[in-house]
């Protein structure tokens, strides 16, 4: 009997020493296999995953700036089915620090920048251009495959393709469409990243009621600045005929045309209606005292102070086919899924206003049939409010979009919904005021996973970099997020 428990007590040893011995060799291959990877150039790593191909390497101190191809399904449901060339760039810090994956929503950049996010946490930058937005547009473009869903499948393929280099935390954000699409990323895909910061996020929820930004453009600012805002509005439209001949002297000039809006006055009055809104969007309350932009005595104002004024805040090129055709993409998924706002505009008088706000559907070609789905944002209203998880919003107290931002049930979990005083559609944490700034950083870097000690501080890890860091805001046409 005790020869027999000595044999299985050697056996029990033994089993342990090969066990041991098994278990160092699985973890000396990974260590040897992590560091064989981390001594392997990025850039030939990069260009190692199935797909990437590169377009050009841009220096930049301090950093390793690629621009690259990544091949897409033009259908993620259907990959067999045709695929296209989506557009990202990398800004590359170390492999060691966490990854910041961001959109405007629109085109990508191919000069290196750098996110708040991205400073905040001294990290990788991963951005995407947006699918069908030139050249990350399928050839031909079957305009249905232009959704939410699709492009959030875009950027899971894209996470998991990068997450074998970048294996650290991952955090999405973007500013303003941006922002909606970190958003809708989120909801579609909820397990790939450790952290969302989405910024001046638009939530139209239902497209057909817009009370809230009626209420907004009543209150917003000083009333000095909103009287002194609406009479120039109105005056550009009383002084319609001679404004009108001047921009079709323009067009002619410069070759515009208006066959997407359907002719030059319906583009003149859409101008016109941005023009309140624009100011508010990209300028802060201090510019409405400035007579250059905003002339202080419309009815006594000459005819080129007024066009100057609405040219210099809506711009008279936007709605022609040449301004509208980059953002067929955007005035698609408006007319599909997105919404758009619809305002009034109690300080003009009915005569002279011919279209109002016009829908989306009328700067998107007629050949490109839009069919609206009121449900898609009310699913992703309903997923923020009861799901949402270490999402961070950030708003501007003066920007029209924020009138109907993203709201936290009671579902939400380490969530917050920030906004910073006076600020407009350049919104940023580092305009929160308060205890707010200092607890969205801390989230923010505790979100990437950085030693404690830095969350605690709560300060960014990387220093400003004027040329690096953006801080202006991200400037698209008006009416645009």
């Amino acid at each position: 009997m005790r020869k027999a428990l000595r044999w299985l007590l050697a056996l029990g040893v033994l089993i342990g020493t090969l066990g041991t011995a098994g278990t160092a060799g699985t973890a000396g291959a990974a260590t040897t296999a992590r560091s064989a990877a981390t001594t392997t150039d990025i850039k030939d790593r990069l260009l190692s995953i199935p797909g990437m191909s590169l377009i050009e390497e841009k220096p930049y101190p301090g950093y390793r700036f690629f621009v690259l191809n990544y091949t897409q399904p033009v259908d993620h449901r259907h990959p067999s089915k045709g695929t296209f060339q989506q557009r990202i760039t990398v800004l590359h810090k170390d492999v060691s620090r966490p990854t910041v994956f961001y959109t405007s929503g629109y085109d990508v950049s191919t000069t290196p920048s750098r996110r708040e996010p991205t400073q905040i946490v001294d990290g990788n930058q991963i951005s995407m251009e947006y699918r069908f937005f030139a050249p990350s547009r399928p050839d031909p473009a079957d305009w249905t495959k232009l959704d939410i869903w699709q492009a959030a499948s875009d950027q899971h393929r894209i996470f998991k393709a990068l997450k074998k280099v970048y294996d650290r935390n991952w955090i999405s954000t973007g500013g303003s469409k941006g922002g909606m699409t970190a958003t809708y990323y989120e909801r579609f895909y909820p397990s790939d990243m450790d952290g969302v910061v989405a910024y001046v996020a638009p939530n139209d929820v239902v497209n057909h009621e817009d009370s809230a930004y009626d209420r907004f453009f009543g209150h917003v600012g000083a009333k000095e600045c909103r009287d002194r805002l609406n009479a120039v509005q109105r005056e550009a439209l009383v002084r319609r005929e001679p404004l009108e001949k001047r921009y079709a002297a323009l067009a002619a000039e410069n070759g515009y045309t208006f066959r997407t809006v359907g002719s030059l006055d319906k583009a003149y009055e859409a101008v016109v209606l941005d023009y309140v809104w624009g100011f508010w969007q990209y300028n802060l309350l201090q510019n409405c005292a400035n007579d250059t932009l905003i002339p202080p005595d419309a009815k006594n104002a000459t005819d080129d102070q007024i066009w100057t004024s609405i040219d210099t805040v809506s711009g008279f090129s936007f709605y022609t086919d040449q301004g509208l055709e980059p953002y067929t993409p955007y005035y698609y998924q408006a007319a599909t899924q997105l919404g758009a706002p619809t305002i009034h505009f109690p300080h003009i008088e009915k005569k002279y206003l011919r279209y109002g706000y016009q829908p989306p559907r009328n700067f998107v070609p007629q050949d490109i049939p839009t069919k609206f789905q009121p449900r898609a944002m009310r699913d992703v209203d309903t997923w923020v409010r009861h799901n949402a998880r270490h999402m961070l919003f950030v708003y501007g107290q003066n920007d029209p979009w924020g009138a109907e931002p993203f709201r936290l049930g009671k579902g939400a979990q380490d969530s917050y919904v920030f906004t910073a005083p006076g600020a407009n559609h350049g919104a940023r944490v580092d305009g929160l005021v308060g205890g707010e700034k200092a607890l969205a950083t801390a989230r923010i870097l505790r979100w990437a996973g950085v030693p404690a000690t830095a969350v605690n501080r709560a300060e960014p890890l990387a220093k400003y970099d004027a040329r690096l860091d953006v801080r202006d805001v991200e400037r698209e046409p008006t009416l645009r997020p």
